[in-house]
Order: structure tokens, then sequence, then C-alpha cells
């Protein structure tokens, strides 16, 4: 197995069909200098979505759909392109740039090629979006085999460019599906294997998403499951045999030494996505714990070394005619918007989204809720058993004439803070597993939900609804979305 490589955070050169590119201007890189700047970046008018087969019955790859969302264009709130990919049985599922804002100082990068990780079979598929941002094609496909034969590494998540040119991709797990052969891929500015990020033996039991902050000199990530464990559907038994994590692991950046390790034990199950705050002089982020449902806030001591608080609870919901007594929202996606005001997470189960203004990060104060699906909306079979024994259920718009099936999943917000897009499918297996033939059968949708960024406060949007049941090849299932010009939970600062 391939040792680490060394990261530097000097500028690159990146090249295409071998000649030196260059950006949109002369003097600045792909991205904005800061996150403030970015929030007066243009309004988007197309978001890349990662839509799923595999799992529903549909014998057809997975593919990259281009949707409209300019509300001045015929065919807003459509998809308006696709481009499937070669193989079958991919599951695609969360997506990376190879340039960001993390390069913006250097003349000679391009945010032009997105990269599809695929979380079961472990290709790693390169879509260049510049040529013709409406229409992707694809660029390149990375092989499993070549991944493992020169990493040992399998079943990559989260993609990351650096300010070197590479490209970061957490992978969870070795080729059989074990946790303990987590760790980091390092692919080259041309989507070559390079080798391993992690210093040899730095790397602990699960993987999953991470954030690196690079004026503290530090990188943080959490741990999901055990592919072996969480591939075949989710099991209570396995947390309770060691199968899921409950950590975070803070590196040394760049260097890639594991540094600490804080167990967030029974309050911090399933720590999923982990963010910075964007303010790149700040020493503070969140991770949303599934299972537990709760919003951790990890931070800086006077130390030098990281502490951890719980800083919301999602509190479980006594049900009736469910699998278990008690249902946890399962907080699944968040964000945080550019000028580091708002916070905003999921309940997949439970089907709301919610605000917070985290002006005081360790005080974070509700200030909108809407709910969009959910097991508990009404006229599901699972109702909810309120403090004084009464049985009740939530009220849940239609968009458009349309029920909204599963629950709230994946979120993406606009440049300017204003607009929250979100999607409903978690994982294939998971989403049969849970909203079974309603989500599988019907397919995803997307949603938009307008944001008061002057006193908090969410509402749907009524008038835009992609329908991802309605799709040619049949129903799929709608995971992660991007921007062409870069979003929140892609671009990082220097």
């Amino acid at each position: 197995m391939a040792g680490a490589v060394e990261v530097k955070q000097g500028k690159s050169q990146i090249f295409f069909n071998g000649a030196e590119s260059k950006g949109c201007c002369a003097d600045k890189g792909p991205g904005y200098a800061s996150p403030l700047e970015a929030m007066s970046g243009p309004r988007e008018t197309l978001l890349y979505v990662t839509c799923v087969y595999h799992g529903t019955e549909i014998e057809k790859p997975d593919y990259l759909a281009t949707v409209d969302v300019d509300p001045s264009s015929p065919s807003y709130s459509k998809v308006i392109h696709r481009l499937p990919v070669p193989h079958i049985g991919d599951e695609l599922h969360h997506s990376g740039w190879n340039a960001c804002s993390s390069c913006h100082g250097d003349p000679s990068a391009v945010r032009r090629f997105l990269i599809l990780p695929s979380l079961l079979s472990s290709r790693i598929y390169v879509v260049d979006t510049a040529t013709n941002p409406r229409a992707p094609s694809l660029h390149k496909v990375v092989e499993p085999t070549d991944i493992v034969q020169k990493t040992g590494l399998a079943y990559p998540h989260t993609s990351h460019c650096l300010a070197s040119g590479e490209i970061m991709v957490s992978c969870l797990g070795d080729n059989d599906g074990n946790a303990e052969g987590s760790g980091f891929l390092l692919l080259d500015s041309d989507f070559n294997v390079k080798g391993r990020w992690e210093k040899p033996g730095h790397n602990p039991p699960f993987g999953y998403d991470f954030w690196y902050q690079p004026q503290h000199k530090t990188m943080i990530s959490s741990s999901w499951g055990a592919p072996a464990a969480f591939t075949k559907g989710f099991n209570l038994e396995h947390v309770k045999d060691g199968l899921y994590g409950r950590h975070l692991y803070v590196y040394s950046w760049p260097g890639g030494e594991l540094k600490q390790t804080l167990d967030l034990g029974n309050s911090g199950l399933l720590p999923l996505e982990t963010r910075f705050l964007h303010d790149p002089s700040k020493d503070i982020g969140f991770v949303g714990c599934a299972l537990s449902s709760n919003m951790v806030r990890f931070f800086k001591t006077a130390d030098g070394t990281w502490n951890h608080e719980v800083v919301i609870s999602v509190q479980p919901l006594k049900v009736k005619n469910w699998i278990l007594p008690e249902m946890p929202g399962l907080i699944t996606d968040f964000l945080i918007s550019l000028d580091d005001r708002y916070l905003y997470f999921v309940n997949w189960l439970h089907g709301d989204v919610r605000q917070y203004n985290i002006d005081d990060p360790a005080k974070p104060v509700l200030s909108g809720q809407v709910w969009v699906g959910g097991l508990l909306q009404k006229g599901s079979n699972v109702v909810y058993v309120t403090e004084d024994g009464k049985e009740s259920q939530f009220d849940v718009p239609e968009i458009k004439g349309n029920r909204l099936r599963g629950g709230p999943q994946m979120i993406q917000l606009s440049l300017d803070g204003k607009r929250l897009y979100v999607t409903n499918s978690l994982f294939s297996v998971w989403d049969r597993q849970f909203y079974g033939l309603d989500l599988v059968k019907k397919g995803s949708h997307m949603l938009q939900i307008d944001v008061d960024t002057e006193r908090g406060g969410l509402t749907v949007n009524p008038n835009f609804f992609v329908d991802f049941g309605a799709e040619p090849d049949g129903p799929s299932l709608a995971h992660e979305m991007r921007y062409p010009g870069g979003d929140c939970t892609s671009d990082i600062w220097m």
C-alpha cells in the first residue's frame, strides 16, 4: 500500500489539452476572495444534482441532472439535461470541484471539473461542466482497481479541492468494507491516483466527511460507519456492536498527522456532515450527529487542543405504528450561510428543516422551521404522541398539487443566503428501509425554501417543484446539489 503523499499549499498550474488554462481574469483564480464577497456573486441559474437508479429496480446507470433554477427561464424548475455514467450500480452520492475559492489566488486554476465519487462501486467520475454548463460531459473515469492497488482505499465519499491543485477524497473503508481501512485519497490535477494523504498509521477506523481550516493548520473529519454494515441497511444492533462511529478526528494540515480524537459519546452517535465557520480566521465548527440528533460545536481551547459540546438537541418523539417506540429526528445534512450568521439542518425522519441564528455559536437560537415531508405527516400510518397523550401529525403542504414524499435530506443554499434547495434521498437502501416504495418507486423531488435573512424565517416556495418521479427512464433518487460557480458546502477559504 502506498504511503502518505506530501501536500503543499502553494500555487499550482493546471493544463488542459496540453495548454495552460487561464481563469476569466488574469489576476485571480476560481471562486471569490472571501465568503462575504461570494454573497454578492450572481444568482444561481443551474444546479447539478446526483441522481441514483441503484436500488430502485430500474437497471439503468446513475446520472448527473442539470436543473434550471432561473425563474425567468421557460424551463424553470425542470431537468434540462441528464448525463448518465457508463456503469450500473455505482450509487452516485456526493460531489466536489477540481478547484474552488481555496485556489482564488492562482490565475492558472479553473473550476471546470465536477468530481463524482461512487459510494458503492468506488469509481470516481470526472465531469466537464465548463465546455457546456447546461450539458456537462464525461471527462475521465478513475477506476476502483487503480485506487485499491495504489492506496487500499474504497467507498469514496467527500471530495474537496486543495490549493495545491490536487483533489482529496475521503474513503470510508477498504475493499472488503472494513471501517479500519478508511483514509484519504489524493488525486493529482490530471485526476491520476497519487496516493494517500494521511501519514502511515494515522487512519483511525471510520471515515466520512471532512473540512480543513488552513489558518489553524487543522483538518477535522467525522465517522459514519463500516461500509459492510451501512450498505445492508441500518441495524441498531450494529451500533451496539461498534460498527458505527461517534468520534471526530483532528489532523494537522496539511501534514496529515492525527493529533487528537474527540469521543462524542452517546450524544454524538453517527457524526456526519462537518463544517467549519466560513471565516478562515475562526477556530469553530459544527458536526451533525444523525442518530443522537444533536448538533455538536467543536472549538479550539486556550492550550491549542480541541473540545466539543452539544449546542442543539432534537428530542426524539414518542410514536405509534413504527419500528421503535421513539423516533429520532435523524439530522442527515446541515450547512452554514456564508456570513456565518445562520445554520440550517434537516430532520430526515421527522420531516422538518430548521434555521438557527448562530451569531453566538455557543448558543444557537431557533429562527425558522418548516415541515416538508417525513414519516409523521398527516396521512401517514405513523403518529406521534404528545406529552398530554394525544396522537398528532404534522401539516405538510402540497406543492403544485404534489404530495411530498420521503423527508428533507440534502440542502444547498444560494450564495446570498435567500434560497434553500432541498432533496429527499439519503442512500438507496436506507430510502427503501425507512420510506419504502413511496419514495423508491415514486422517486425524489426538489423543493425551494425562501429564507428571511433579516429577521429569520423559512417559507416553502409554492412555485418550485422538480419531480424526479417523472424522469424519462423512470423515477430516480436525487441527492446532492452543486452550482457551477461554487457554494457554501464546497468552497473553503485560505
